[in-house]
């Protein structure tokens, strides 16, 4: 996937370029993330408060996500959570990628860490608590699933963290209502310029070419299709059936970066003839932001837009605040026999309690609430009778549109899901009638789960995460190359320099390595 649980729209900000430094500093009263501690995730002033007659214990968290839209522990949810727990969070959101490395090696640390990156750093005894342990010691009736346990579980034979939106195979087939998250490609179309051009079928990428070509000759002003900046590619490869070139491919037992998968190059022939018909422009692939396209479709001057699932619902959410009356339809999520989503999810984020934290016993106690039904569902739908009810056939009867990004960010619905599971954020995207959850039950039927390939990680200070950090910048610099050619022979031409550069840098050994790996991941599963 391209970029995972990735939420725009209201909510996902762009990473500032902002320098690094007060991070924890500024996380209390109006949230703002300045200061100049250059290095140090750790509160301003002391540590974590402890709780006197009756008070809720106060931890620092800081969020390593920079597009985070929450900041400050305020609304029902936090408030609730604190009323179970006895516990309050004095929150932080990362600037950029590169104050986490810089606080571990300076060991200025917060109480809590939330974060899907440096996760082999923070697994390590002298920097964060080991759950396990925790759990033995703190709360005994903690049960976690002997899966997740695995594939949380490090080379020392403890677990520092159980990262979110995880689910088994098992877990998906038996819950009918899961679906996926709003982390799955979509395409949404201009109903009344479908309905001016006679409502043609889209059943086909040859149809969604052919509709791209003709609102290009009847609207020769009006952009056929606008991309997202950050879902550039998403839509189209799963059409293809192809993995992301940077993202692990299996085929027949062995295992490659996508990179090496021979019908990606079909897949880049494919965009680039949308470029070269005029459909998409050279020009979105250099979006300053992932607002721009919004503008364009909103504004009327795009016909398609591409991004994820809940696409049609949010633009037509955004266009009922203006006077205009068209509307989108979201297109259908398969367009080819191919079709194909390899869903290697081994989980999203995870929390350390760092050894910085004072109050570890209360830290594992408000992770093992967030663990529960009451608290899984609290966090994802709301609070029971105010924001939802339940069906009886097995999901939440929501009393708000999960859409509507400023209810859900202002309310803090989701944001907490500190420790969650992909069932109930599936659950969460059940809303029957809506085009989004159309498209997530279409998108469920192309899914294939693989999370033995998700535990394919290179770690910190090796040979391997070298080599793959150099390929990833390699596809970075040259995908857009490759899909803006001036010809079909172009395409091949530069996709085979790409390829050719990647094997300089150490593809084969990479892939050699990584075989080994899911060779040791794969019996987790059985």
């Amino acid at each position: 996937m391209e970029k995972r649980f990735t939420w725009k729209k209201g909510a996902a900000a762009a990473a500032s370029l902002t320098l690094i430094g007060g991070l924890l500093a500024a996380c209390g009263g109006n949230g703002d993330n300045g200061g100049a501690a250059s290095g140090s995730l750790a509160p301003s002033v002391g540590g974590s408060q402890a709780a006197t007659d009756g008070e809720p214990i106060e931890l620092s968290l800081f969020i390593n996500h920079s597009w985070y839209p929450i900041n400050q522990w305020v609304g029902p949810i936090a408030d609730e959570i604190t009323k179970r727990t006895g516990v309050k969070l004095k929150v932080n959101v990362a600037t950029d990628e590169k104050q986490l490395p810089l606080a571990i090696a300076s060991g200025d640390l917060p109480d809590l860490i939330f974060s899907s990156s440096e996760l082999d750093r923070l697994s390590n005894p002298d920097i964060s608590y080991a759950w396990d342990e925790l759990i033995a010691q703190y709360a005994p009736d903690f049960q976690i699933d002997p899966t997740r346990i695995a594939i949380n579980t490090v080379d020392d034979g403890h677990f520092y963290t159980v990262r979110n939106a995880f689910a088994t195979q098992e877990e998906w087939d038996a819950s009918k209502y899961a679906l996926g998250n709003d982390g799955n490609p979509g395409v949404a179309v201009r109903e009344d310029i479908l309905q001016e051009l006679g409502n043609p079928q889209v059943e086909t990428l040859d149809d969604f070419v052919a509709l791209l070509e003709a609102v290009k000759s009847k609207h020769p002003d009006m952009i056929p299709l606008v991309l997202d900046i950050n879902w550039t590619e998403a839509y189209f490869q799963a059409q293809f059936g192809v993995t992301p070139a940077d993202l692990w491919h299996e085929q027949d037992g062995q295992v490659q970066l996508g990179i090496g998968d021979p019908r990606i190059l079909d897949y880049y022939r494919f965009m680039n003839e949308l470029y070269r018909k005029g459909l998409i422009l050279a020009e979105n692939f250099a979006y300053a932001n992932d607002q721009i396209d919004d503008q364009y479709a909103t504004s009327g001057k795009a016909f398609a837009h591409m991004h994820t699932v809940s696409i049609a619902d949010r633009d037509n959410l955004a266009l009922e605040k203006t006077s205009e009356t068209f509307r989108f339809k979201q297109l259908p999520t398969k367009l080819s026999p191919d079709a194909l989503r390899i869903n290697d999810g081994v989980g999203f984020s995870g929390v350390f309690i760092t050894k910085n934290n004072k109050h570890p016993e209360e830290s594992i106690k408000l992770m093992q609430f967030l663990a529960s039904d009451e608290g899984k569902k609290l966090t994802m739908f709301g609070i029971e009778g105010e924001h939802w009810t339940w069906n009886e056939e097995g999901y939440p009867n929501l009393k708000y549109n999960p859409a509507d990004t400023d209810f859900v960010t202002k309310n803090g619905i989701k944001w907490w899901y500190l420790y969650s599971d992909a069932i109930v954020e599936g659950l969460w995207g059940y809303v029957p009638g809506t085009q989004t959850t159309q498209a997530l039950i279409e998108t469920k039927e192309i899914t294939q789960y693989k999370p033995e390939l998700g535990l394919i990680q290179v770690k910190a200070d090796t040979e391997e995460r070298t080599i793959k950090t150099k390929i990833e910048e390699l596809i970075k610099n040259e995908r857009v190359k490759i899909i803006l050619s001036d010809s079909p022979e172009q395409v091949e031409k530069n996709y085979n320099a790409m390829l050719d550069n990647a094997r300089k840098i150490g593809l084969d050994r990479l892939n050699a390595w990584a075989n080994e790996e899911y060779a040791k991941k794969k019996v987790l599963f059985k």
